[in-house]
């Protein structure tokens, strides 16, 4: 079990071709099935964010096309696929 990493700072060395060691505790919270990452680079700093593909499924049911407005559900399907002009 991991435990949740406290926000705090660490120094780290920097080798010759410019690598360095993510630290292992965040490396096994925020690197799960994960082995990308993004890079962003400002002005003085990095910012290191893990790739994860995205989780749709929280927006599912969440749009409302108006479905309660619509009276005879099986003419509206044939309408919309093209069955009935």
């Amino acid at each position: 079990m991991v435990n949740k990493m406290k926000i705090g700072i660490e120094v780290k060395k920097v080798d010759s071709q410019g690598r360095f060691v993510l630290p292992s505790d965040w490396r096994e919270s925020e690197l799960v099935d994960v082995n990308e990452i993004y890079v962003i680079k400002g002005p003085a700093y990095l910012k290191i964010i893990p790739k994860r593909k995205p989780d749709l499924t929280k927006f599912f049911d969440r749009i409302d096309i108006g479905v309660g407005a619509i009276g005879d559900w099986e003419r509206f399907e044939r309408k919309f696929y093209g069955e009935i002009g």
